[in-house]
């Protein structure tokens, strides 16, 4: 469906989400519930860690309100994957 959706594009540009669910800040309420200790102290996330059961549901919630004016206009999103079309 991505590719069959740039067909008529000239100009793609390709963007991968590095580092992506560390860029969702988890709300102050949970990050308690995010805390680990070690032997220097009790520390917490601040952003969303990897290895979330819903990390990558929640990423890709967050880019489908971000681009949602543009998706499937000049924007296509899948995963962490996107890809920006334009004519020239």
């Amino acid at each position: 469906m991505m590719i069959d959706a740039t067909t008529s594009h000239e100009v793609l540009s390709f963007m991968d989400g590095s580092s992506r669910y560390n860029q969702i800040r988890i709300t102050p309420a949970d990050e308690e519930l995010m805390a680990f200790h070690t032997p220097k102290g009790i520390y917490c996330y601040k952003g969303m860690p990897f290895g979330l059961k819903t990390a990558g549901t929640t990423y890709q919630r967050a880019i489908q309100r971000i681009f949602d004016d543009m998706i499937h206009k000049n924007v296509e999103c899948y995963v962490d994957d996107l890809v920006v079309k334009s004519m020239k």
